[in-house]
């Protein structure tokens, strides 16, 4: 399964020192409908607090900080649930103030799946509730021996009912899809798997030994399908969904193949 590494919307803590000799401490994250809390030590000298400035995406935070621990309402800047944030402290050197919850920016994945199904066409449905968090639901397929992504829809976040369409690209034979969600745990929290069988026509491939191109047909009609190259030692060396395959810069030799719903091999020859 491929793990898109791609921001289930990770926290980022800089510091830094200024030409003023104040110092910043900034967090990243996700506006999840909770507060943020902030621990803001004494100064130095024990006169004040550490913190003399907070900014939300730019903007000041229109509340009292002067006091050892205080709160960054973000309904005060309007922000929707899921919208980007981020945060800057300005605070003087040697105190070191801190985010107490950091976590509250970070969204968990909490759905459940109470139906899905798919249509002999690909035409996939599910529903889901309890969903605290607007995260992007991976749509997968099992071939090839693996869990494949094959798109994507942002999820709602909403706690209620939920209700998602995708259309696939079903390959021929029976075709297994799940759902999934990723946090920043890196765990994925996946829906039941549901099943259909396809009418799309069986895929072949030709020729065995590769000159140039390599052709997928069905029924003796070129048809495109997604495939996968990968040469002896398991490097992707190309991936994408078309009729035909330019294998004009592989070295010869023997290479895997990964196409419609399967896993086969071909040799790369050199003609004089």
């Amino acid at each position: 399964m491929f793990f898109r590494i791609l921001f289930f919307s990770s926290i980022v803590l800089l510091g830094f020192e200024s030409l003023a000799q104040t110092q910043l401490l900034s967090l990243e994250g996700t506006y999840q409908d909770k507060n943020l809390l902030v621990n803001n030590p004494p100064m130095p000298d024990g006169f004040g607090f550490c913190i003399s400035k907070v900014l939300v995406n730019g903007e000041i935070l229109p509340a009292v900080i002067q006091t050892s621990h205080f709160k960054i309402d973000f309904k005060l800047f309007h922000l929707r649930k899921g919208e980007q944030v981020f945060v800057v402290l300005e605070h003087a050197t040697g105190c070191e103030p801190r985010f107490i919850n950091p976590e509250v920016l970070l969204p968990k994945s909490t759905f459940e799946c109470s139906q899905i199904k798919a249509q002999k066409d690909g035409l996939l449905t599910w529903t889901t509730q309890n969903e605290n968090a607007i995260l992007d639901y991976s749509i997968e397929q099992f071939k090839w021996g693996r869990w494949v992504e094959v798109g994507q829809v942002k999820g709602k976040g909403q706690k209620g009912t939920n209700q998602y369409v995708f259309q696939l690209n079903p390959h021929s034979g029976k075709n297994i899809v799940r759902v999934s969600q990723t946090d920043n745990s890196g765990k994925a929290r996946v829906s039941p798997s549901t099943s259909f069988v396809s009418n799309v026509q069986i895929v072949t491939f030709s020729p065995a030994k590769v000159h140039q191109n390599l052709y997928f047909k069905a029924n003796g009609k070129a048809v495109k399908t997604k495939f996968e190259i990968y040469d002896a030692y398991g490097n992707l060396l190309k991936a994408g969904f078309n009729n035909v395959v330019d294998c004009t810069t592989f070295v010869s030799g023997v290479y895997f193949i990964n196409y419609d719903n399967k896993s086969e091999k071909f040799i790369k020859i050199d003609v004089p």
